[in-house]
């Protein structure tokens, strides 16, 4: 498969909002891939790599080399050349991956050339989501998709389940069971507004602690312990205590849920950021775990002593977890009713925690998909903040200036707090391509730079510390809610007021 049909079918992806044509192209294309080619073109179209990842980043990619004239990229000689950079080591190594970097990219057209790089940074924003691309799967290998969905709840890895699908179909399939070490996708939340909306939907349901750490997926099998993150990395060697706890336990082997999180000696929860930092740093672990322990926590049981848990309700799994763990349980309570609830939620906000997660007590535990059995509730955080500048779309944006910088006042002028693109209708695109040609005042590159006058209201779920941007901060998972045309831009919240949300612990 030349790499030039896998962009095209990602282009085509990302111009359409249908569902259905999205699920037919990408299954057009695994019909026609060889079978060494498949796990390799679900993995790209998904956004990733086969190897997660090799060490590129935005910094090699700034200065690529002129695009071939013509395409004569394959996808596994691109899969192959990945493979080589991220086994580059050693002393000239980061100079040898920038020189094979550019090899590549010198083979590549122009539209293979920014398809590569946006797979590279993890930016390739088409749309083919997990539904989408299981849908995909099914549809090439003739098979109903409930079969892939479950193979995919017992593997975690589409790419490996794509291969098997159009391999050998539904009989392949029903082969693939839950192996202990080998990580599944994990249960996904939806949001609610609230914890009424949420027990609306569930009925009682367990109202848990929404803890602001770093989830994690633990195995045992004897003594050998494995823990992988929410996209199945292996972070074993980074997080002694969760192999610590999982040895504690009265059990041979199991599969656990649960989040890692660094406490003050009050309880309270760091940053995430700080968590976060157990993860990458290189430094002596056993000195950066005296500095930033991490308490672990569990929420879930989906194997235990050769017996899987993953069909049964939440209600059975809690028990046995309760059974197993009681002093790693994350705080929950069962509630009948929103009061009940909303005792949960409060506590959790007072112990300085993100909100709570509200759960169907008979729900089986849905690998890899995000419905309405678990319900994430979070306080809603909003600021008014002034817009410095956007950038072009690409994809199905392409054309309308979107991701915005956005920025807090700071005496006569303002301090950027991130940017976002997200909340945006085609409405809403087409209004702000508008306006902000209207209050240009420079381009460089794909962003245009404005007057800041245009006021939005920017909900966000926190504010962490960043070195990215002047003002020491970020907002974490900012989104448009309205634009204030109401409101000009020397009423906008200034950088005090979100320092002071930051010092409260609200971020």
């Amino acid at each position: 498969m030349r790499l030039r049909e896998l962009t095209d079918v990602s282009a085509a992806v990302a111009a359409t909002r249908s569902r259905k044509a999205k699920t037919e192209a990408i299954a057009g294309l695994l019909e026609g891939a060889a079978p060494e080619e498949v796990a390799v073109a679900v993995a790209f179209l998904s956004g990733r790599l086969t190897q997660r990842q090799i060490g590129v980043g935005w910094a090699q990619l700034r200065e690529p080399p002129p695009p071939a004239a013509e395409p004569a990229l394959t996808v596994a000689e691109v899969d192959a050349a990945f493979e080589a950079i991220g086994a580059m080591s050693g002393p000239g190594s980061q100079a040898t991956r920038r020189e094979a970097l550019q090899a590549l990219l010198g083979r590549a057209d122009e539209d293979e050339q920014r398809f590569l790089g946006r797979l590279l940074i993890g930016d390739l924003g088409q749309g083919a989501l997990a539904g989408v691309m299981t849908a995909a799967v099914a549809h090439a290998a003739k098979v109903p998709e409930a079969d892939v969905r479950r193979a995919l709840t017992l593997h975690g890895d589409l790419s490996e389940i794509a291969r098997i699908a159009l391999a050998d179909g539904s009989e392949g399939l029903a082969t693939v069971r839950l192996e202990v070490g080998r990580p599944l996708s994990p249960m996904l939340a939806a949001t609610a507004p609230d914890v009424g909306a949420a027990l609306e939907k569930t009925g009682p349901a367990a109202v848990e602690h929404k803890l602001d750490g770093a989830r994690v997926q633990i195995h045992r099998d004897g003594d050998a312990v494995a823990v992988f993150t929410r996209t199945l990395d292996d972070v074993t060697a980074h997080v002694p205590e969760a192999v610590e706890a999982a040895l504690a336990l009265p059990a041979t082997s199991l599969v656990l849920d649960g989040e890692v999180i660094a406490l003050r000696e009050d309880g309270r929860p760091h940053p995430f950021q700080v968590t976060g930092s157990r993860f990458g740093s290189r430094r002596d672990l056993e000195k950066l775990r005296r500095e930033i322990p991490l308490s672990v926590f569990f929420f879930d049981l989906l194997h235990l002593d050769g017996a899987d848990l993953l069909d049964a309700p939440l209600s059975e799994r809690a028990a046995a977890l309760d059974a197993l763990a009681p002093d790693r349980r994350i705080p929950h309570t069962v509630a009948a009713d929103a009061a009940a609830a909303q005792a949960v939620f409060d506590e959790a906000l007072a112990s300085g925690h993100e909100g709570v997660l509200v759960k169907a007590l008979e729900a089986p535990y849905a690998a890899g998909r995000r419905g309405a059995a678990w319900l994430k509730v979070k306080p809603v955080h909003t600021l008014d903040l002034v817009v410095l500048a956007a950038e072009w779309g690409h994809g199905r944006r392409r054309g309308w200036l979107s991701n915005l910088h956005l920025g807090a006042r700071d005496g006569d002028g303002f301090v950027m707090l991130g940017k976002t693109f997200k909340g945006l209708t085609d409405e809403l695109l087409e209004w702000q391509t508008g306006r902000f040609l209207q209050l240009e005042t420079h381009r460089d590159g794909h962003t245009v730079y404005v007057r800041p006058e245009q006021v939005v209201e920017i909900a966000f779920d926190g504010i962490q510390t960043s070195r990215r941007y002047p003002g020491g901060m970020a907002l974490r998972f900012a989104r448009v809610k309205r634009y204030r045309d109401d409101k000009p831009a020397a009423e906008a919240d200034t950088v005090e007021t979100v320092r002071a949300i930051a010092g409260r612990g609200d971020g």
